[in-house]
């Protein structure tokens, strides 16, 4: 984000980190952040109006498990009555079980099922490997 926005001030910087540190898994859970993008002004609000609710509609499965869906947007409310954000911050709090099989060859699905757009994508191995890493290392995926 500093690269992206050209954030070199000291104070700049600091504020960056603190909006993002609360990114960095601690214990037990997966966090991210979900950006719904679409370049045209008018095709982004139709579908921010479309799309209220899609951030509890996020699902994390791994292997045959059950599917956990995440905390969301703790930091502050981020949709109206009239239309969810373009930014959403969430939180999937994960099973030892789930912890130990995403670092095996498990499928990882995480996808939506929200009416309006239902969606679900494996996650790669190297990925896998990469989330079964950070939560006991604390390190950010």
């Amino acid at each position: 984000m500093l690269r992206l926005e050209r954030i070199f001030e000291a104070d700049k910087i600091q504020e960056e980190l603190d909006a993002y540190n609360p990114l960095i898994p601690d214990g037990s859970n997966l966090k991210a952040t979900m950006m719904i993008e679409f370049p045209d002004v008018e095709e982004r609000r139709t579908a921010l109006q479309r799309l209220i609710g899609i951030e509890t509609a996020l699902w994390l499965a791994v292997g045959d498990l059950s599917r956990v869906t995440p905390i969301a947007n703790e930091d502050l409310v981020r949709e109206t009555a009239d239309k969810t954000s373009s930014v959403h911050f969430v939180r999937f709090e994960l099973t030892g079980q789930m912890i130990g099989a995403l670092g095996s060859e498990e499928t990882t699905i995480i996808g939506h099922g929200h009416s309006a757009y239902g969606h679900d994508r494996p996650v790669s191995s190297c990925y896998r490997t990469t989330l079964a890493c950070a939560p006991s290392t604390g390190y950010s995926t």
